[in-house]
């Protein structure tokens, strides 16, 4: 009778206890690429730092404050502030190496056009879009475009924004999980493409991705629900 308590009781929190094992796992994955690397900025840049999903969290983790644009190279007011955008780089990155910089300040630029997850994970709505990161606190700029209003944002008017909550945050699960799911969705139009390509049907394609997504979805929340099975005491 005791173990058919234990195992009605398993039953119902494999579920649970998987999801949020599933959201935590993608949390720390991002953590601990952060903190693997520390101090990796590139060194003696004035310009704007090209930012993509191959190094955004190993530079974006190196300990210093990052001033981070999305643009998308269609975006007609994107084109027309880039040299705005490179003097406010300009500016900062020389601010750093002043004696007595109390605040280091690194630019950056992503296409969100072209990296749609890093978009996703920021909750990008439109373009240009400007955000302020420092650890994993991030501010999204609502000022005035201008060299002067973004710099003095980056510096001292922070301070008199919210922040962006951190469990919708980019760094939070949430952000973690929008991410995951535009690079699966990504993944699975790639797959879909080179199905067609070598002379599949589209019905069969669809159907194959399908398979293969909630075969892998099933096996992941099992093999995590055994792990997080309670163990019966032994009396």
């Amino acid at each position: 009778m005791a173990l058919s308590s234990i195992a009605a009781a398993c039953r119902r929190n494999i579920i649970t206890r998987s999801f949020l094992l599933f959201i935590i796992a993608f949390s720390c994955l991002q953590l601990s690429a952060s903190a693997e690397t520390v101090k990796t900025t590139p060194t003696g840049q004035n310009g704007v730092i090209t930012l993509n999903t191959a190094n955004f969290d190993k530079l974006v983790g190196d300990g210093n404050v990052w001033l981070v644009e999305f643009y998308a190279p269609w975006c007609g007011h994107c084109v027309r502030f880039a040299p705005t955008y490179e003097q406010v780089a300009t500016e900062l990155h020389t601010k750093q190496k002043q004696p007595g910089a109390k605040r280091k300040v690194n630019v950056g630029k992503v296409d969100g056009a072209a990296e749609r997850a890093l978009a996703s994970r920021f909750s990008v709505q439109g373009f240009p879009v400007f955000f302020l990161i420092d650890g994993w606190t991030v501010y999204e700029f609502n000022g005035n475009r201008s060299q002067e209003g973004l710099i003095q944002f980056a510096l001292t008017d922070y301070e008199n924004t919210d922040p962006v909550p951190f469990l919708f945050g980019p760094f939070g699960p949430v952000g973690q999980i929008r991410s995951f799911m535009m690079r699966s969705g990504t993944w699975a139009v790639g797959i879909y493409g080179n199905l067609t390509d070598k002379g599949y049907s589209p019905l069969v394609s669809m159907a194959f991705i399908c398979v293969g997504m909630l075969t892998v979805g099933f096996v992941l929340i099992v093999l995590l629900g055994f792990l997080l099975l309670p163990k019966a005491k032994i009396d």
